[in-house]
Order: structure tokens, then C-alpha cells, then sequence
């Protein structure tokens, strides 16, 4: 399974490529932009998304918004990550379709239980 991780903050997606590595996944690659991530997207498929909703200049909500709305990237499972425990950004992404939606911090297990969970609610 090919995964891309999305963080503006380095440190963060070593973290969640690691846990990404306990958990027996191995083909990740990484953005550091909301705009890189989409060009990736573009350019190769990828299984699962897992982006940080609070970057700038393009928010992981609008990547999600934008991943969405494209013919080609719209099936592809997209997890939310965020730091804020509001209970409306949890609203607004699983409305933007997010797959699922995890609150920092987490470890290994709630990443693999959250992954489980999206990826047994897409059609096969």
C-alpha cells in the first residue's frame, strides 16, 4: 500500500513514518506543502493520504477539498490529522469526506486502528 504523508513540520512526519514502519507499512513518500502533495497525487497513485489539517499557504482541509473534486483522486482515502480538539473541524472534514480524523498526539495502535476503520469503509 503507498502512502503519502503531509506535514509542514519535518519532525512530524518522521514520527508518523515510523509508527507508519511499526505498523508494516513501508511505501510511504512525504509532502511538506499541501501544494507538493497534490502534485504527487497527480503524478502517481497513492492508497491513503494522512495530512495535518493546520498548514499553510494550503490547509490539509483544502487539499482534502481539492483532492475531492478530482475525477482521478477523489476514491483515494484521506485521514485528517489536527491537534485542535474542536468538535466542528471534526464536522468539517468528515463533511469535506474525509475518511477518518485523529487528534494529535497518537501513537502506532490509534493510527492503525484509525487506518483499519477508513479503509473498511471503502467499497472493494
Amino acid at each position: 500500500m503507498k502512502v503519502l504523508v503531509v506535514d509542514d513540520y519535518a519532525t512530524m512526519r518522521r514520527i508518523i513514518r515510523n509508527q507508519l514502519n511499526q505498523l508494516g507499512y513501508n511505501d510511504i513518500d512525504e509532502a511538506g506543502t499541501g501544494e507538493d502533495a497534490l502534485t504527487k497525487l497527480r503524478e502517481a497513485h497513492y492508497n491513503l493520504v494522512i495530512s495535518d489539517w493546520n498548514m499553510e499557504p494550503m490547509s490539509g482541509y483544502d487539499l482534502l477539498r481539492k483532492v475531492r473534486s478530482d475525477q482521478k483522486l477523489k476514491d483515494t482515502t484521506f485521514i485528517m490529522i489536527t491537534a485542535e480538539a474542536k468538535a466542528e473541524n471534526a464536522i468539517a472534514a468528515k463533511e469535506a469526506g474525509a475518511d477518518n480524523y485523529l487528534l494529535k498526539p497518537f501513537n502506532a495502535r490509534v493510527l492503525g486502528d484509525k487506518i483499519g476503520t477508513a479503509l473498511a469503509r471503502k467499497p472493494h
